[in-house]
């Protein structure tokens, strides 16, 4: 079996839980006979090619050209950024301009055909030029490739447009992956609707959709009202090879806590420093670290300073490769207290290296882990009981390292790839 797979990042070069999903995946599917090729923006050529045939975007021309490509164009319209919200216009001419706009974006696009599109891979202010344009080298590569694949997958929002028009062109059926959606990033009334678009039209044109967790698959069906039928669960595992036993030099004699992630509105910052003060007035000789960068990053830092606990916390910024190892091997606890975690790899990372985890019970994980304490985000009261009771009582946090460790290390992503596979065999069938 071979799979044309699509997906923004691949390490060593992410920034987040994906590119790592992806890795692991890769490596599992490989194990259970699946070959893959993977389609991803910009790749640097140091990726991990083991396991998987990586395709950089960015050296394919656009060259296909076609009444379905035609089709395809017209429908890729509405992700163009840019605002028509302009003040002292009426209804009809308001439609009027905006069919124009319409029109001059795709005229534009289609001027490109023959051109090689330099993606950043990266997340910036041209995110949705950068998605649309991807999604035509993605029905390039498809219909390149036809005769070789029998199954197209893509990884969340970003790839889903890509994966669309790879099946619109190859008639191959289409499994989407959501791994986070529009609200697991945003409270309900602050989504993305052009992302909510998105993600709604592939989760509607694939013919299975993977969710990371049951929570997961309960938001694609109840808010994109996607068919039961249609959503599979499959949660994440870990892929541990190649890391490295790292010894470290604390340098201070307290406790370690640790936030590792993104310092934004999802994952739940603030809730882990108001739980951070709390402990701090019950058992003083503790640090807390929050390692990640976001656009919470300043607010948490004012936040800090308010409560008046600056000298026991500290901000690392990004941490990536050994550095989040380090951290790990620096820690007593570690903490994510994510206001909506679709699945959070990074407590299995710190069980694996036997650090004792709190998670909020709003996680995909805490469906499948034992051996990590469970709280509320929001009950920070909660939240800091935990951490003081693995920092205080020495056999509580010996019997969640112990037992987190053995309980992490049998999530294995071959037994997770084996799923995925049954998965793209059933529609194969159809």
């Amino acid at each position: 079996m071979k799979v044309l797979m699509f997906g923004w990042e691949f390490p060593p070069h992410i920034a987040g839980g994906l590119g790592t999903a992806c890795y692991g995946m890769t490596k599992g599917l490989a194990a259970n006979g699946v070959d893959v090729l993977f389609v991803m923006p910009s790749a640097s050529g140091d990726e991990d090619q083991s396991a998987v045939k990586i395709i950089n975007a960015s050296d394919v021309p656009v060259d296909t050209m076609s009444t379905s490509v035609d089709e395809f164009l017209g429908k890729v319209q509405f992700v163009h950024i840019g605002s028509n919200m302009v003040p002292y216009v009426d209804p009809q001419d308001f439609t009027t301009m905006v069919e124009e706009e319409r029109k001059r974006q795709i005229k534009s696009f289609r001027i490109q055909y023959g051109q090689k599109y330099k993606f950043s891979g990266k997340y910036g202010a041209n995110l949705m030029e950068e998605v649309a344009r991807y999604a035509m080298v993605g029905a390039t590569i498809a219909l390149q490739h036809k005769d070789e694949i029998d199954v197209i997958h893509a990884h969340d929002w970003l790839t889903y447009l890509a994966g669309i028009g790879a099946k619109q062109l190859t008639g191959k059926p289409l499994v989407v992956h959501v791994h986070a959606t529009s609200f697991d990033r945003a409270s309900d009334d602050k989504i993305d609707t052009r992302v909510y678009d998105l993600e709604k039209k592939g989760m509607e044109a694939a013919d299975k959709v993977i969710a990371v967790s049951d929570l997961t698959r309960n938001i694609v069906i109840n808010k994109y009202g996607i068919s039961p039928d249609k959503v599979v669960a499959v949660h994440n595992a870990v892929d541990f090879s190649g890391r490295e036993n790292i010894e470290v030099e604390r340098g201070v004699e307290d406790k370690v806590v640790t936030f590792l992630g993104r310092v934004t509105y999802q994952k739940g910052p603030e809730y882990f420093i108001e739980a951070a003060a709390k402990v701090l007035k019950r058992c003083p000789h503790v640090r807390f670290v929050m390692a990640g960068n976001g656009d919470m990053l300043n607010r948490c830092i004012r936040h800090v300073a308010r409560l008046g606990i600056s000298d026991k916390f500290h901000f690392t910024g990004f941490l990536r490769g050994k550095e989040v190892q380090k951290m790990f091997a620096l820690s007593d606890v570690y903490v994510m207290p994510s206001i909506s975690e679709p699945f959070g790899i990074s407590p299995l990372e710190a069980m694996q290296t036997y650090v004792p985890s709190v998670i909020s019970k709003q996680s995909g994980c805490a469906e499948i882990l034992k051996y990590a304490l469970k709280v509320d985000f929001w009950d920070v009261d909660a939240m800091s009981d935990a951490i003081y009771g693995l920092l205080n009582y020495p056999a509580i946090a010996a019997l969640a390292s112990r037992c987190g460790h053995d309980e992490v290390n049998a999530l294995k992503w071959t037994n997770a790839a084996a799923k995925i596979k049954k998965v793209y065999e059933s529609t194969m069938r159809k």
